[in-house]
This record gives C-alpha cells, sequence and structure tokens, in this order.
C-alpha cells in the first residue's frame, strides 16, 4: 500500500535526514533559484543555462554528466542496480524571447522575474533534490537520472523530452518519469494534453492602400481567419480552448501588405474534440482566403492570395491512470504533507511518456506563483520545503530506498 509505503520512508533516518535538508538550507536554495532564473534561456537558447547545470550536477555527486545531442544536460545517480530508473526532470527554456531581462528582485517574500516560477523553480527542486540525497548519504534500490530539458515550451515542441525517449541513450532504459513544472504541493497531473499548433501565413501581390484598393488583401483574410476561429462553440466538457498568440504582418499604414501570419493554438482534453476543431480551424483558413479573392475588385490585380499552413507543435495526450502506483503514490505523499491532492490534465515534458505508456506524471515544486508567462512573474518560496520533501518521497517510492 503506498499510504505503509510512506511512513516506511519517513521513518528511515536517512531519509529525515534528506528531508530536513530543505529547511536546513532554504536560503541557500532560494539564492541559487535566483541565480538559475538570471541565466537567459529563451527558446532554443538554452545552452548557458545548461551548461550552468553540467557543473552543478556534478557537485551534487551525479555520474556520467553531460549534455546530450538535443541539449538536455542529464546526471545519473546510480542505486544499487541501474533498473528501475527513474527520470527526475525540469524544463531549461522559458517563453521569454533573447534580450528580455531576466534580473530577480524582492517584494517581501517574494521573488520576481520572468521565469522566475515557469520552470526555475523546478529546476531549483532538481538541484536541492539531488544535493539532499547527497547529503544525506540515501542509498536506493533503483537510479535517478537527472534531467534539465530543453523545448517545452512554444515552438520547442518537447523537443528535449522527446529525445529522450527517442535517440537519447537512456531511452529504451526509462522505467518512470517525475517532472516539476511550477509551483505547488496539491497538483498532480497525470493526463497529458493533447494540442497541435500552426503558423498560418497568407500572401498577396501587395500594393498601395489607394490606388491598389480591392486588391486581395493578406491582412484582410487573417482577421476573417480569427473572427471564424472565435465562433467556435467551445465544449466545457472536455474542456476545449484556441488562442491566436502571435500576428505579424505589413509594412506601413498605407501599404496593402504582401502577407500576414498568425500563430495559433489548439487543445483539448479530448482527442476527437481537438481533431474536430482542428478540423474546423484549417477549413476557416481556407474560407477565409476564398472570401477575400473573392471579394477583389475586377480592375486590381488577378494575383489571388495563397495559404501556407505549417505544424509547429503537436503534443499527444495520454494518461496515467489515477490507479497507477506512481499516482497512488503520489497522492499518498501529498495526503501525508497534509493537503488534498488534485488530479489535473496539462501540457508538460510528461506528455511524451504519458503517449508511450510510461508511468509519469507532473508536480509542482512547492511554493506559491502567479503571473507566469508575463513580465509580472512571481514566486514566494514560503512552503517549498513541503513540495520538496512530497518530491522526495514519491522519487524514494519510486526506486525504493
Amino acid at each position: 500500500m503506498p499510504e505503509q509505503l510512506v511512513r516506511d520512508l519517513t521513518a528511515d533516518a536517512s531519509v529525515r535526514r534528506a528531508s530536513r535538508f530543505f529547511t536546513e538550507h532554504a536560503d541557500e536554495i532560494t539564492a541559487e533559484h535566483a541565480a538559475i532564473c538570471e541565466i537567459p534561456a529563451p527558446p532554443f537558447g538554452e545552452g548557458e543555462r545548461a551548461r550552468w547545470f553540467l557543473q552543478r550536477f556534478r557537485e551534487c555527486g551525479l555520474r556520467e554528466v553531460e549534455i546530450d545531442g538535443e541539449g538536455n544536460c542529464v546526471g545519473l545517480r546510480r542505486g544499487r542496480e541501474l533498473r528501475p530508473l527513474l527520470v527526475v526532470s525540469a524544463h531549461l527554456d522559458t517563453v521569454f524571447p533573447e534580450g528580455t531581462n531576466v534580473t530577480v528582485r524582492r517584494e517581501g517574500s517574494r521573488l520576481l522575474a520572468p521565469g522566475i516560477a515557469d520552470d526555475s523553480c523546478g529546476l531549483a527542486a532538481l538541484l536541492a533534490l539531488a544535493r539532499a540525497l547527497d547529503a544525506a548519504a540515501v542509498e536506493t534500490n533503483g537510479s535517478l537520472l537527472f534531467a534539465a530539458t530543453v523545448g517545452e515550451e512554444g515552438a520547442g515542441n518537447l523537443r528535449g523530452v522527446r529525445y529522450l525517449f527517442g535517440a537519447g541513450r537512456w531511452a529504451n532504459q526509462i522505467d518512470a518519469f517525475l517532472s516539476f513544472d511550477g509551483a505547488g504541493v496539491e497538483s498532480i497531473t497525470h493526463r497529458a494534453l493533447g494540442s497541435r499548433r500552426y503558423r498560418v501565413t497568407f500572401e498577396g501581390a501587395g500594393g498601395h492602400s489607394w490606388s491598389d484598393f480591392g486588391a486581395a488583401n493578406p491582412v484582410h483574410a487573417l482577421g476573417r481567419a480569427i473572427a471564424r476561429l472565435v465562433a467556435y462553440p467551445t465544449p466545457d466538457d472536455p474542456r476545449t480552448t484556441f488562442n491566436v498568440g502571435r500576428i505579424a504582418g505589413g509594412a506601413g499604414v498605407n501599404v496593402i501588405a504582401r502577407e500576414a501570419a498568425m500563430d495559433v493554438d489548439l487543445r483539448s482534453e479530448s482527442a476527437a474534440e481537438l481533431q474536430r476543431l482542428d478540423a474546423f480551424f484549417r477549413r476557416v483558413v481556407r474560407e477565409a482566403a476564398d472570401d477575400e479573392n473573392a471579394a477583389r475588385r475586377p480592375s486590381q490585380s488577378a494575383v489571388p492570395l495563397t495559404i501556407k499552413m505549417e505544424l509547429i507543435g503537436d503534443r499527444p495526450g495520454g494518461e496515467t491512470p489515477p490507479d497507477a502506483p506512481l499516482v497512488q503514490l503520489a497522492v499518498a505523499a501529498t495526503r501525508h504533507i497534509g493537503h488534498r491532492p488534485q488530479f489535473d490534465c496539462s501540457s508538460t515534458d510528461s506528455n511524451i511518456p504519458m503517449a508511450q505508456g510510461v508511468p509519469a506524471i507532473t508536480l509542482g515544486a512547492g511554493g506559491a506563483s502567479g503571473s507566469s508567462h508575463t513580465l509580472q512573474e512571481w514566486y514566494d518560496p514560503r512552503g517549498r520545503a513541503i513540495g520538496l520533501q512530497r518530491a522526495l518521497l514519491v522519487i524514494l517510492g519510486t526506486v525504493g530506498a
């Protein structure tokens, strides 16, 4: 029973020492958290942060530490046996572009900076857990592969974890997967939210806003497509969403654009509903171009608009069943720290192992946060220790101690 397993773990002297590490070294963990955040890691630019982790993993006593072929930083904490092998991960990348000011400032107990919660607090958890296990000399039956992954956000399309489970050296030996993404101590993400992401570009001849008025206008077509998309009747159950996250195009206020583009995110808890939304979106894009072409004045350019539709993200759905040992262990650990577990569906690095049938969950790394993916993002480390204690119990319950 997972409850008994948790009780047995908390009775172990080395586990108690590791658990105390999080309170005894709280200030150092917070300082390291801030240091992580201040290393820029824009999309497809995680290299500097990965190299920093290379040194930190070595300091934590991990072995076979390397930056792999996709840019993930990985290190092994070998147990008495290699298997079962549990991946313990957090993602290196942020949503913020190169040049964003990531200096951490403090307001009371809060740390404020872009990326301070998503996912600097998860990365700080990786190091705190590795250091606690090392300091307390905890021995495990199975082994832990610590992984700071690239490409979790946006157009990264989970490229780091895809590599771990595809071409990576440990791919065929991973028995379970645990990731930390954001703050909190109650959520247990055991369902993978499927999503599809598109970059759509309308292209035309362009022209002058006065003399060429009536020519097919890519910006107008973009507007038609967006207006149709927002009229889609999304169901509440299964929860289904869409977002036009970026638009671009045009050269000036008096110029008919030669092109206009948008990035669109489609999500649903249901694979069937996601397929329906995806089909609807692709249809309205075609209809928007057809309508704009049909509205051209005969005296204007005969060049019709064309469409370029690029799939820039395809995240599979999946599930680790609620009665799976890994999920039940997380439930027991959450209750042990005095909180009520909450099952969740989200899009995280766990999508890939879930889709492949590998037991996987995503947990918060303790503390509290808000305004994620904005320049006002904040994290409050109060409560971090119990989140790390929960994580420690899940890790040791999975590989055995």
